[in-house]
């Protein structure tokens, strides 16, 4: 490693002094997650207790026969770091190798979905019984000692049909990033392309309506999906729909939310390519679209990544649109969680509640494993060596 000149070394009391603000801001923005997630896994007296060290521990939990023995922790780290391991070093070589048709974006969707079934299956399926018969032969290392119960887990995701409310949000999710990615990505690149100063005025307005409340472009849009099927009926006659209440009345908000944003920055990463590599496809037989598609859309790939992950947060984790346009059977999960905690009227709703909570963190991590290093090239990127 190169050395750094003394000039630019930091102080002592200054590498302290930063090391003391990064470890608070961590520990500040990490344990509400952390403990929230411990809470989930114990009986409601535990995830109650007035006693830290009840709520980490779980001693009613464990005295309910419901814990982790020393055998149960070591397996299950081995094993999620493991999978850890995979998707951060071996998944991206896989995906430059296996990619059909060289389509980078549809192998990554493909694998983490696989990843994630496969995930489930292993950590919550196959994995428990075997550790069980492991833990009957292992004498005093198969003695729980932490409390630990995915009881609540499995109430609010099949019991409450939690599950319904996750597909739902990955249906309005995978509409919007579907979408977004779809226009941004051609209008950012002809923007990009273009010497028009209406581009430009292009962008400002679209800046503009991006800046607009939530709440006023619902109000704008709920007439029309209210009224659809009229206003559709002298084209589908009686097949026509009612968008008011389903997840395709979100998906238009949110595209039409999101679109400026997705739009200026593709036509930031776009400008970052340069025109060299178009005209070289354009010499080379390629028409506009040929030299978009096959020249610079493989160069663009950590962009469109980073794009599309901005748009999936901001689809997944939406909660006015959602509440005001869909109805009960298609809510997605944010507003479904909401109506969790305010209907509770015990310490064990209260902990099904939290335990809903903590799922919907679970896709986001999986997207920062799988995608992490497309993203860090994404947000990183300005300019392309040639």
């Amino acid at each position: 490693m190169r050395a750094v000149p003394r000039a630019m070394r930091q102080s002592p009391q200054l590498r302290a002094i930063s090391a003391i603000f990064l470890v608070s801001w961590c520990v500040i923005a990490a344990f509400p997650i952390f403990w929230i997630a411990v809470m989930s896994f114990k009986s409601p007296i535990d995830a109650f207790a007035s006693n830290p060290l009840h709520v980490i521990f779980g001693p009613a939990t464990r005295a309910a026969g419901q814990g982790l023995s020393i055998l149960d922790i070591i397996v299950g780290l081995g094993v999620l770091w493991g999978f850890i391991h995979f998707a951060m070093r071996d998944l991206p070589r896989y995906a430059r190798q296996w990619a059909p048709f060289g389509n980078l974006l549809l192998y990554w969707l493909a694998a983490a979905l696989v990843f994630a079934v496969i995930f489930i299956a292993v950590f919550f399926g196959l994995l428990p019984p075997l550790l069980r018969i492991a833990n009957g032969l292992s004498g005093p290392i198969g003695s729980p000692i932490i409390g630990f119960t995915v009881e609540h887990y499995q109430s609010i995701w099949i019991d409450s049909s939690f599950y319904r409310n996750f597909i739902n949000s990955m249906m309005v999710t995978a509409g919007v990033v579907v979408i977004s990615l779809t226009v941004g990505t051609l209008a950012g690149y002809g923007i990009a392309r273009s010497g028009s100063h209406l581009a430009f005025w292009l962008l400002i307005i679209a800046l503009i309506f991006r800046a607009l409340p939530h709440a006023v472009l619902v109000a704008g849009y709920l007439p029309v999906f209210i009224n659809s099927a009229e206003l559709l009926r002298p084209i589908l006659g009686d097949l026509s729909p009612t968008f008011y209440g389903k997840p395709v009345a979100v998906i238009a908000v949110m595209v039409a939310i999101n679109q400026p944003f997705t739009i200026w920055m593709l036509r930031s990463f776009f400008q970052n390519i340069p025109r060299d590599l178009d005209e070289a496809a354009r010499v080379d037989g390629c028409t506009h679209f040929q030299a978009f598609r096959w020249v610079i859309m493989p160069v663009m790939w950590p962009g469109v990544i980073t794009a599309g992950l901005f748009s999936f947060l901001l689809a997944y984790n939406d909660f006015l649109v959602a509440s005001l346009l869909l109805d009960a059977q298609n809510q997605t999960m944010v507003p479904a969680i909401a109506g969790f905690f305010n209907r509770e009227t015990t310490t064990t709703d209260q902990v099904r509640a939290v335990a809903a909570a903590v799922s919907i963190t679970a896709p986001l991590f999986l997207l920062i494993m799988v995608f992490q290093r497309q993203i860090v090239s994404g947000l990183t990127a300005g300019a392309v060596k040639g």
